[in-house]
């Protein structure tokens, strides 16, 4: 037992990381309008390893770090490797608005992890804030038109459990990790390792590769919402798991729709309704009261 509460430096990465995730989605939807999403996704990931990799290089940060780093390197084939492919894979078959409700389930199981594997003690109070963002969220992405068949909703759901373990499994053994930017490094060679093979072998099964004639402003998306969504935001959140629980460290989650559709309206001239500005609100006093407003005493595994 160990009395515990978030550091601001922590709650801080954790919320920049949730506003790189949600931009990066932003951006990636314009992307998407000129490039197939199995083929973004490697674009995606080699923009990330090289301006990462540039980036250690100009630090004097190791690119390949220890054991550990090489053990936990090997999560990029869970995630964001196999997750995301799941997740592009589903959107053929469901609106995407549907999709990011049930990427809302994503904080949730999590906590149910935690408690299970981390027996991180999981209060009420943080329940019940989790559930009030949740209903928050609800005024933010409800759309009416939201549909789907149960292939691309089971095909999403198991990408978002694949994302749930990668947290879990990571808040177990970061801390024996010398470098974070060496375990983000390292996952994202093997995602583009994955995503790649993937594009393969649909291209032979479809008769072949097809470079993609998009505009070069759909290939600035596609580099701009890969360092983003991918160097940034991980490299952000596994900063932060190292100290914090996965528990706590999941309610940030609920902010990535809230600056996705705030990016949306800013970047995409998106319409946002009064509604959504409620949302907004009560998603924010919510995760602000988990971050800001509790101290707790719970276990929290140690990351060896």
């Amino acid at each position: 037992m160990s009395s515990w509460s978030l550091a601001p430096r922590d709650a801080l990465a954790l919320i920049l990381a949730a506003a790189s995730w949600g931009l990066g989605t932003v951006i990636s939807r314009r992307a998407l309008d000129e490039i197939p999403p199995l083929t973004l996704l490697p674009i995606q990931l080699a923009a990330s390893l090289l301006v990462l990799t540039a980036l250690m290089h100009w630090c004097g940060i190791p690119v390949r770090g220890g054991d550990a780093a090489q053990l936990l390197g090997r999560l990029g084939l869970l995630n964001p490797g196999l997750a995301y492919a799941l997740s592009l894979l589903g959107l053929v078959s469901i609106t995407a608005s549907l999709s990011v409700m049930i990427w809302v389930l994503e904080p949730l199981m999590i906590m149910a992890l935690a408690a299970l594997v981390l027996r991180e003690r999981i209060g009420p109070m943080l329940v019940v804030l989790s559930l009030i963002a949740v209903g928050g969220l609800m005024l933010v992405i409800y759309d009416p038109a939201t549909s789907g068949q149960w292939p691309g909703v089971a095909l999403t759901l198991a990408g978002v459990g694949c994302c749930a373990v990668y947290t879990i499994v990571a808040r177990r053994w970061i801390g024996g990790s010398d470098s974070t930017a060496g375990v983000v490094a390292t996952q994202q060679a093997y995602a583009l390792a994955f995503a790649l093979t993937v594009l393969i072998a649909t291209s032979f099964l479809g008769g072949g590769f097809k470079f993609p004639p998009a505009t070069p402003f759909a290939w600035l998306s596609a580099v701009a919402s890969g360092v983003l969504y991918y160097a940034a935001a991980y490299w952000l959140y596994l900063t932060a798991l190292r100290r914090a629980p996965a528990s706590l460290a999941a309610v940030s989650f609920y902010l990535i729709p809230v600056f996705g559709v705030a990016g949306g309206q800013s970047l995409l001239h998106e319409r946002f309704e009064a509604s959504q500005w409620v949302g907004v609100t009560i998603v924010l006093a919510a995760v602000l009261s988990a971050y800001v407003g509790q101290r707790r005493t719970m276990p929290v595994a140690r990351a060896e």
